[in-house]
């Protein structure tokens, strides 16, 4: 069984395209090798560079094994007439490759048929990797495509070479004009032209290693080895941590060195925020710093060379970013000569959103927003800080207007705190005030994914929250909630910064008043006049809210798909109630009275579904006085009983107990059906055990819906 080897050459690919694309090509060509009955023995890998995609799959099939299927044709009785075969016996000989008198009969629920066995040839991989190969490779997606010979020959950048093998034979396929072979390309600058592979499998690979080319892994090892190395040059000196920058520079590089550089130790007057910022986004470079976390004035560059041995890479280096640092002091400087309390009245000339008008405007709308909610965290009694939020509220945008931001846009919001901080904010003010309030004006934006923190302080939740809900308030309104793949306006991230923001500040903010506060908050304004008519704007909240709360529970804190639906179906308005409810059943998920209750919870749902179907009346209260088993009468019992201590505890929130108290339902749900026949012909009684169930279904679903829940070996 030969090794399957794909590498698809290209001009250098941007970084933050290749792990999707390298993702997307394994699982298409895996999906094509099991679609074509030749399913690899063993783990695919891969080879990414920023020149390169390419697929290893061991020991595949060299052809396809031949497949027998049994095909049915006509009746008998049309196939033969007089124990002679019809021109249709004789067509469907003709089709299935056999004699007439091959055919079988067989014997079906509609009657006896003619049947044949026929062998389709197995065809060669060689032959279906030829053919299927090109419209895969087409098919990879692309944030951006572009064309270098035709129009219709589409790719992220021109190819310049294909390597296909079975073992060490060529796959002849043919892609955007460039015919496949054993000719890789080595290192740009190190390597010497072309690089013949001998052979898919481990043979490519070092064949690679020689030209100077190292797989993902073997990069990422490298750099990390090289960066401790450097940084020993400095007595108790560390590189800063930063996967998000490491994963970049591995898709930058082939064969990575790594140079330690310096600056002046007077730019470190500076914030961090803004050096790490000018190092890390603009120019690659990782941060050094003590082992207190401190920084100090030196820096990090991964090279894709052998190294800098006569120190020009070094020295180019750190002239780029001396100049860098030079442009940051100087708009740190120049942006001081006026204040954020100077700046607020500038955002009307800083447009937000073309229908939704200024950032001056937005910046009113998140101020009414942030007092509601302060009183209603402050009722729930969470202490809070309602003048902080409003006067972070009030300068929260300032920073827009910067010098700085304009040139480091990714400052926004980082900015304004730094500024906060050390500017007078108003005559007077406590300087613990003034920090808690930079401090809001800092977290803003959090958390910005799934790895950044929520806001430290309520105050600054308060305001986060504000402004992401205004924000999607505002996009929905006009009809611009997110559809498919597509988020221009990343209302998606900031529904999940929502979310966990409420969720890990504990705050009592249902998901329903907030966006009803924040759509007042557009009233009678000319954003309001521009809003949708069609739009449903409660109920696209509210199904988008679901969502994102679902996302939570199951890729945040790693809840089952089926208990998040259980769980949802009781309700999803309140995050951190949802939170504490999916916690508590997740702990009695499994339990012998729970498997019992979800099974009869399924069984209770379909018998009133069937009754709705059928047209059977289903009583609105169940009658006491209407029961006639001994079982019937003990449920009924038990259910206003049990129902009404679960319910106590419900409202206080002690949901393990409340779910202990209705596991005590058990025995008698258990009872009833084994005795009860509930479809009964008698209309009356029928009714009232319809009745019955639904009130048991009704009172004991509160917590989450346990028809939901999946037990063992159950569907």
């Amino acid at each position: 069984m030969p090794d399957f080897l794909l590498e698809i050459g290209t001009e250098e690919i941007p970084a933050r395209m290749i792990v999707s694309a390298q993702q997307e090509l394994e699982r298409r060509i895996n999906d094509l090798l099991t679609r074509e009955r030749l399913t690899a023995n063993g783990t695919m890998s891969h080879v990414d560079t920023p020149r390169r995609l390419a697929v290893l799959a061991p020991g595949i099939p060299s052809a396809q094994p031949d497949l027998t299927e049994q095909i049915n044709g006509p009746a008998a009785s049309v196939a033969f007439k007089d124990g002679q075969p019809t021109p249709a016996a004789h067509a469907f000989a003709k089709k299935a490759g056999v004699d007439v008198a091959q055919l079988q009969r067989v014997t079906t629920p509609k009657g006896e048929y003619l049947s044949a066995k026929i062998t389709k040839r197995g065809r060669s991989a060689a032959e279906i990797l030829t053919e299927s190969l090109p419209k895969e490779i087409a098919s990879i997606y692309w944030p951006k495509n572009m064309y270098w010979r035709k129009p219709s020959e589409r790719f992220v950048r021109p190819v310049r070479w294909l390597v296909a093998m079975l073992d060490d034979q060529i796959v002849p396929l043919e892609f955007g004009g460039v015919r496949a072979g054993n000719q890789s390309r080595g290192h740009r600058i190190l390597a010497d032209g072309g690089v013949t592979i001998p052979r898919a499998g481990a043979p490519y690979v070092e064949a690679l290693r020689g030209a100077k080319v190292l797989s993902r892994e073997a990069r990422e090892q490298q750099i990390r080895k090289a960066l401790d190395a450097a940084t020993r040059a400095i007595q108790g000196a560390r590189w800063r941590e930063d996967k998000s920058l490491l994963d970049t520079v591995v898709n930058l590089i082939e064969w990575p060195s790594v140079i330690l550089g310096d600056f002046d130790p007077e730019f470190l007057e500076l914030p961090d925020e803004v050096l790490v910022t000018v190092m890390r986004d603009h120019q690659k470079y990782f941060a050094v710093e003590d082992a207190k976390g401190k920084l100090l004035p030196h820096f990090l560059a991964v090279l894709n060379t052998d190294g800098d041995p006569a120190g020009l890479i070094r020295h180019g280096n750190e002239r780029v970013l001396r100049a860098r640092f030079n442009d940051a002091r100087f708009f740190w400087q120049t942006d001081q000569k006026h204040p954020l309390r100077e700046r607020v009245s500038w955002l009307k000339n800083v447009t937000f959103q073309k229908d939704l008008g200024s950032y001056f405007d937005k910046t009113l709308r998140v101020q009414r927003l942030c007092s509601w909610l302060c009183e209603e965290v402050r009722q729930n009694g969470i202490q809070v800080r309602p003048g902080v939020v409003h006067k972070a509220a009030c300068l929260a945008k300032a920073d827009l207007t910067t010098d700085l931001v304009k040139e480091f846009t990714e400052l926004q919001g980082i900015v304004g705190g730094l500024y906060a901080a050390v500017q007078t904010l108003d005559r007077g003010m406590a300087d613990p005030t003034r920090q808690l309030i930079a401090q809001t004006i800092y977290d803003q934006y959090k958390p910005q994914s799934a790895e950044d923190s929520v806001p430290r302080a309520v105050e600054g939740a308060v305001l986060s929250i504000a402004d992401k809900a205004e924000t999607i308030s505002g996009m929905f309104a006009l009809g611009l909630q997110p559809t498919g793949s597509k988020d221009p306006f990343a209302l998606r991230r900031q529904a999940n910064g929502v979310v966990r923001t409420i969720a890990e500040h504990n705050l009592p903010i249902g998901i329903a008043q907030l966006f009803t506060l924040a759509r007042e908050t557009y009233r009678e304004s000319a954003a309001e006049r521009k809003f949708s008519h069609e739009i449903k704007y409660e109920d696209a909240i509210r199904a988008f809210f679901r969502e994102r709360l679902e996302f939570y529970l199951r890729d945040h804190l790693g809840y089952k798909y089926d208990m998040v639906n259980a769980v949802l179906a009781a309700g999803a308005d309140d995050v951190v109630d949802t939170v504490a409810r999916a916690e508590a059943v997740s702990k009695v998920r499994g339990s012998a009275d729970f498997d019992s209750i979800s099974v009869a919870s399924k069984r209770i749902k379909n018998i009133l579904r069937q009754a709705n179907e059928a047209g059977k009346r289903i009583g609105s209260t169940p009658d006491p006085k209407a029961y006639s088993e001994k079982a019937e009468m003990d449920l009924g019992a038990r259910i206003p009983e049990i129902a009404s201590a679960a319910e106590g505890f419900r409202q206080a929130r002690d949901y393990s107990r409340a779910l202990a108290e209705i596991s005590k339902i058990r025995p008698a749900v258990d009872a009833f059906f084994d005795k009860v026949m509930v479809m009964v012909e008698d209309e009356e009684l029928r009714a009232n055990r319809l009745a019955l169930l639904r009130t048991m279904l009704k009172e004991f679903s509160t917590i989450a819906d346990f028809s939901e829940i999946v037990t063992e070996g159950k569907a």
